[in-house]
């Protein structure tokens, strides 16, 4: 009897602690051990390209589809960010989601309206000869080759959880400084993004009902020109900035990428290093 008086108290014990835990997503940018620490040696730059876009854009999907071809050639070394943004952006009637937010049009103002489509902004760079940040899809190649072979004066290490339950999603951002930063102004922008959605776009050969919308610029955690850092950016220091947001349900939570990435905010808007994850359901 007193042994089985033991078991039942040892079962008693051990069924409370089978409760499910919910999934944890843990980017791996290199081998990771340790799954609460974030392993960045060899992280090379990255570069971070925002397209301006929109649903009754004719020309902008050659422009999405330049994008996929550069993401052939750089890999994880380019970030793409799709922003639906001014006159061609409205859905149409028989559109199913609406991709414009607040930050988008607070972004297309901050950095600048195209003179033409398709166009983006490389690491929010002035480069030489140009007169402003916004590029035409031509001079995007060069650009990003030139831009990858600068060396980060920043690392970005990224943890993020999802719980399928709550649709909670927490972001710890990592950054490590490689080099000192001098600039009075440092900010860290974090947004998210969600590939696969399908829906109506505009070509040139007429409205496509079933096209595939790609690096669609869903939300952002913080402002639209970044969050100030006001710690010193000192080679070794590491600074550790946390977010969160409830992903709403008609999301894909598996064809989303959280994009962080640490900007200037003077006179420059410069891009010092981008990186990002892809979530997990």
């Amino acid at each position: 009897m007193k042994r089985l008086s033991f078991f039942a108290v040892l079962l008693a014990f051990l069924l409370p602690s089978c409760e499910e835990i919910p999934p944890v997503i843990n980017p791996i940018m290199g081998p990771i051990e340790d799954t609460t620490t974030v392993d960045v040696t060899n992280q090379k730059r990255q570069v971070l390209i925002e397209e301006f876009t929109g649903v009754r854009c004719v020309q902008c999907p050659a422009g999405a589809v330049e994008i996929e071809n550069l993401k052939l050639i750089h890999g994880d070394q380019l970030v793409a960010v799709s922003i639906h943004a001014g006159g061609f952006a409205p859905p149409f009637n028989e559109s199913n989601y609406d991709f414009r937010t607040d930050e988008g049009e607070d972004l297309l103002n901050f950095l600048g309206q195209p003179f033409g489509y398709p166009s983006a902004v490389v690491d929010r760079k002035l480069f030489p000869d140009e007169f402003d940040l916004q590029l035409s899809k031509g001079q995007w190649p060069g650009f990003i080759a030139d831009e990858k072979q600068i060396d980060p004066k920043v690392k970005i290490g990224l943890e993020v959880s999802f719980d399928g339950g709550t649709r909670k999603l927490d972001v710890d951002v990592t950054l490590f400084v490689q080099e000192n930063i001098t600039d009075e102004d440092v900010r860290l922008t974090v947004l998210i993004t969600e590939d696969g959605i399908v829906d109506v776009q505009d070509t040139p050969d007429g409205k496509v009902e079933e096209y595939e919308h790609n690096h669609v610029m869903r939300d952002m955690f913080t402002s639209y020109d970044g969050n100030a850092l006001t710690t010193p950016m000192l080679t070794g220091d590491e600074v550790i900035k946390s977010y969160s947001m409830t992903i709403p349900a008609d999301w894909v939570v598996g064809n989303c990428h959280v994009v962080a990435f640490v900007n200037l905010g003077g006179a420059s808007k410069e891009v010092l290093q981008a990186h990002e994850v892809k979530l997990s359901e």
